[in-house]
């Protein structure tokens, strides 16, 4: 209750009434850039962001992108939110809101990027449908992404990696970066080596971190693979 009650003060933790926003937009739908961050840098989401380690890291480096984490889990938030607070950090932004809900609060290419970092990998085929990075939810993404904005997925569930370019490979979507274990890689940039909590607590015990970036196009019909894990 602590934190529902600290979450409350804090300006940049947006916490709308949910059941009263299902059928309508949000007022800062299309208005992000304009009222809350008053600049016109790019925004990028990070999905089920949790405590917001990642979107709270992504903010230090780069002052000139705006960053907004979502989840539906207000004690999560409020971790980020506490830290961002305290380290004055004015180009972050946290959103409590089941993500099936997304578009109404985000506009027609409001939005240049949007990370999924190690979301619940919904293995039983019949919560297909739940998975971030399933068609209907690439439908959503499409509809606030600009055309060919960039999708990033960050996850130690081989099995959701697997699916994931398996939805990718279907709708040929283009591939930016691809790697099954993405700290053996040369290639790691800044961004990339951001680490979570929970993503060193699997590294320290020897697990591959996966990962798939790719470019999702406006036009494109998506369609939904037949996945079965081999």
């Amino acid at each position: 209750m602590q934190k529902f009650q600290e979450n409350a003060t804090f300006n940049h933790v947006i916490e709308p009434d949910i059941k009263g926003h299902v059928t309508q937009n949000h007022p800062l739908k299309g208005n992000w850039k304009k009222i809350f961050f008053k600049n016109q840098n790019p925004i990028i989401l990070e999905l089920g962001c949790g405590k917001g380690e990642y979107s709270v890291g992504l903010a230090r480096k780069f002052a000139d992108k705006n960053f907004i984490g979502v989840d539906i889990k207000g004690a999560r938030i409020w971790k980020g939110a506490k830290i961002s607070f305290e380290e004055k950090l004015t180009n972050i932004a946290f959103l409590r809101t089941q993500i099936e809900m997304i578009n109404s609060f985000f506009d027609e290419n409001e939005v240049d990027e949007i990370w999924i970092t190690f979301p619940d990998p919904q293995m039983k085929k019949c919560r297909a449908k739940k998975r971030l990075t399933s068609s209907g939810f690439l439908l959503r993404y499409q509809k606030i992404l600009k055309h060919n904005g960039v999708v990033h997925l960050k996850t130690d569930s081989l099995f959701l990696y697997k699916y994931t370019n398996a939805v990718v490979n279907l709708n040929n979507l283009p591939i930016i970066k691809n790697s099954p274990n993405l700290y053996a890689e040369n290639w790691v940039d800044e961004i990339l080596s951001i680490k979570t909590y929970y993503e060193k607590l699997h590294i320290d015990e020897g697990d591959a971190i996966n990962y798939i970036s790719f470019n999702l196009n406006k036009n494109c019909e998506l369609k939904e693979p037949d996945f079965e894990m081999n």
